[in-house]
């Protein structure tokens, strides 16, 4: 299959090579670029809990205090297994998007009322979880420790890669990368090329601006479970 994914390519690449090694045209179309907020260095030690809504927020995090020690609550698979990779061995994943990580918070056994919640971000959201879980009893102190830019342009090898290997499905990863995937169709008169293309995306939110933006094939996944809905589709 022909597969155009948008993340950048810290977080894409190993899906990348996983796709490429089974047999799939993979066209890389970076939609967002991630710039690091420098915040100072959060003390976790004043925390009950971490809570990252992306693989983002793990790398762009600058911290004192033990990591072995401190909760995390992620928003996906991707996401815990990054903050895994970065020394936090107490990880918990939601299904991939912030209404599940919510939810999860709002039922673990792990947390109780009035427990003082990190939630770190970057500057675009979908939701305020902050005052969601504030709503609920908990004390949250929110950190946005990266910004997300817009990418609308394209350069000519990758243009010319869609023309010869028209997309048979697209994965996007936000609704920000979803408005800059389009305008980059619509800059670059790309879409004749789409009409057969299934978006993979990881949330309602993001289904119902491509429905109305006149995409056709929109459907939700969770990230991590890309090979797997390549199967069904296939």
């Amino acid at each position: 299959m022909n597969i155009i994914l948008t993340r950048p390519l810290n977080d894409a690449e190993n899906l990348m090579q996983e796709l490429f090694n089974l047999g799939h045209k993979i066209i890389h179309i970076p939609t967002l670029k991630i710039k690091s907020a420098n915040l100072e260095k959060i003390d976790i030690e004043n925390f009950n809990a971490l809570v990252f809504t992306s693989s983002n927020a793990v790398k762009n995090l600058s911290i004192k205090g033990e990591k072995k020690n401190i909760k995390c609550f992620c928003v996906g698979s991707v996401t815990e297994k990054i903050a895994r990779l970065n020394g936090f061995t107490k990880t918990i994943s939601a299904s991939g998007n912030v209404n599940a990580l919510k939810n999860l918070i709002l039922n673990t056994k792990e947390l109780k009322k009035n427990d003082k919640l990190a939630y770190i971000c970057g500057d675009q959201i979908t939701l305020e979880l902050d005052k969601e879980l504030a709503k609920e009893g908990f004390r949250v102190k929110k950190f946005i420790n990266y910004f997300s830019e817009k990418i609308t342009s394209l350069n000519d090898a990758n243009i010319d890669l869609i023309k010869k290997y028209p997309p048979n499905v697209i994965f996007v990863y936000s609704l920000r990368s979803a408005e800059s995937f389009n305008s980059i169709v619509a800059n670059y008169s790309l879409a004749p090329m789409m009409t057969q293309s299934i978006v993979m995306c990881i949330s309602k939110k993001i289904v119902d601006y491509l429905d109305k933006a006149g995409w056709k094939k929109n459907k939700i996944f969770n990230p991590g479970n890309e090979i797997v809905e390549l199967e069904r589709i296939t």
